[in-house]
């Protein structure tokens, strides 16, 4: 397809804020938080007892339909239907040719430990077998495919944190070389406590919200939720007369081979995969206006990312804004990228950086990292064209993409008549 731009045409949200675009948009420019208590499970014995939960959505199935379905994939199938609706697009996409490229870590697994309590709860025929069609990591995607007809490539990335960034990557390459004429890229996680316990075990979850790039950070906070975009070659955008709300201008990826869980701690990953989007995009580093970063609020992670964005940006680091979404939303792990990536748009289009929340007591960026954190209020950026966006995952799989603003406001004139998430 040559150079041609790949034009962003709707995406759809379920956030810890509630379900749609509009909640995630006012919940991030107010500086909110949505890491709370969970409920979705009992959390005694654990070291933590916060997450970012996100509301159920109603997808209006009947019960037996219903319970093939995981959480996860719920999650999905309203976020792709919130998406399709801003898009214009129909909810047959059988007539084009689409594909969906999602991110994901958990799958059904809330549901397996369910299935798995019932078991040791009572008879072995007391347990219902259904739940676990929903179990494999591929699941969510599968979903959104068959709820929507897209009959074009079905592909799942389970690379840990990255996956969604990835996921995004791979859809743009598949729109430019043809592959589809649609994509729906994006990821869904829900909360389990496998994970839950996991990152709980190995000390990483901050026992209050999570405090990136703060002085006295612990760790991070888990989330769940979903975040899916509608991408398309821009030529065929405009032939049908479709607002572009953006662009996907460049993504790049690498890998640390450095360790199993920590980062390369001097940040040297990450930066082959911000190297590799710049020049995918055909851009300098001098022309991105803002960092969303990966901003977990382990020591390391921010720490190895700080080092990155120094030798990416040089003196300049220290005036570049950054934002750290998952402050607000928690980690969405497998899904983190997909929801950072429509956050950053949304920053884009209103020209201002959304607030990393503030902590109790005002707590300042740490002095050590060198950077410039957006911390309580949004920041105005007037003219921003370029932001990227950043994730770093287990296993040392780095992600980078590059978003562009669009020429047009059609992003703010959809922010200000917002579309209903509808049920799928």
């Amino acid at each position: 397809m040559g150079g041609e731009r790949v034009a962003i045409t709707g995406f759809g949200v379920v956030s810890g804020f509630g379900a749609g675009v509009e909640a995630l948009a006012r919940g991030l420019a107010a500086g909110e938080s949505a890491i709370r208590p969970i409920t979705r499970f009992d959390t005694t014995g654990f070291r933590t007892h916060l997450a970012a939960q996100a509301p159920v959505p109603d997808d209006g199935q009947p019960p037996a339909r219903r319970e093939r379905r995981s959480l996860a994939d719920r999650f999905a199938l309203a976020a792709a239907a919130e998406a399709l609706a801003m898009a214009g697009l129909p909810r047959d996409l059988s007539g084009l040719h689409a594909g969906i490229w999602f991110g994901s870590s958990t799958g059904g697994m809330l549901e397996s430990e369910e299935f798995f309590q019932g078991l040791l709860d009572g008879p072995r025929r007391a347990a219902r077998i259904a739940p676990l069609a929903a179990q494999p990591t591929s699941a969510p995607a599968d979903a959104v495919a068959r709820q929507f007809r897209a009959t074009g490539p079905v592909a799942t990335v389970a690379s840990a944190c990255s996956s969604a960034t990835l996921a995004i990557g791979f859809a743009l390459d598949a729109l430019r070389e043809g592959e589809a004429d649609l994509a729906l890229a994006g990821g869904s996680d829900s909360l389990c406590r496998l994970t839950y316990a996991g990152f709980n075990s190995l000390r990483a979850v901050d026992p209050g919200a999570c405090r990136p790039f703060r002085e006295a950070r612990e760790g991070m906070s888990i989330g769940e939720g979903a975040a899916v975009l509608v991408l398309e070659r821009e030529s065929s955008a405009r032939a049908r007369g479709a607002a572009i709300l953006g662009y996907v201008a460049g993504a790049g990826a690498s890998c640390d081979a450095f360790h199993m869980t920590s980062p390369d701690p001097d940040g040297a990953g990450i930066r082959r995969a911000v190297d590799a989007a710049l020049a995918d995009a055909g851009i300098e580093a001098g022309s991105i206006d803002f960092v969303n970063v990966h901003g977990t609020g382990t020591p390391h992670n921010d720490s190895a990312e700080s080092r990155m964005l120094a030798t990416v940006f040089g003196d300049r680091a220290a005036r570049l804004p950054i934002t750290a979404t998952k402050a607000a939303l928690g980690h969405y792990l497998g899904s983190a990228g997909a929801v950072e990536a429509i956050a950053t748009l949304l920053c884009l289009a209103e020209e201002r950086v959304h607030p990393t929340p503030a902590a109790p007591g005002g707590e300042r960026a740490d002095p050590a990292l060198g950077v410039d954190l957006v911390l309580g209020v949004p920041r105005p950026l007037a003219g921003a064209r370029y932001a990227l966006s950043t994730n770093l995952a287990f296993g040392g799989a780095n992600a980078a993409i590059i978003l562009e603003r669009a020429e047009s406001s059609a992003l703010l004139e959809r922010a200000e008549a917002p579309v209903s998430p509808g049920t799928a």
